[in-house]
């Protein structure tokens, strides 16, 4: 299981990608959104039939790739638009363990 620090960011690219990109083409794809391979965050792939799933990410002395392809099923990506997404640490436990989130809201204690 992929253990991910609190303090990082997660973003979910949207556009379908070849998973056949390795270590360069996923950099160039997080450049071409003004993004930074080296700066700790999480950067998560997902293919077009949403069966297999990348993440990249930067460990402090190198980059490494998380690499999930699912044997039934699909991957159930969030409704929205744009090419990129903050996902918050839950929100991608429960991508990669194939969870549908239903409508979710947090609930606050009144004291």
């Amino acid at each position: 299981m992929l253990s991910i620090a609190g303090d990082r960011e997660i973003f979910l690219y949207l556009p379908p990608t070849d998973m056949r990109k390795s270590f360069h083409g996923l950099c160039s794809i997080i450049y071409a959104q003004a993004g930074n391979p080296s700066s700790g965050a999480y950067y998560v792939f997902v293919n077009a039939p949403k069966t297999h799933v990348k993440i990249l990410f930067w460990d402090g002395d190198g980059l490494v790739i998380y690499y999930k392809r699912l044997e039934k099923g699909t991957f159930s990506l969030p409704k929205t638009y744009g090419h990129k997404v903050n996902l918050s640490r839950r929100e991608l436990a429960m991508l990669l363990e194939g969870i549908e989130p239903l409508k979710m809201k947090q609930r606050f204690s009144k004291y």
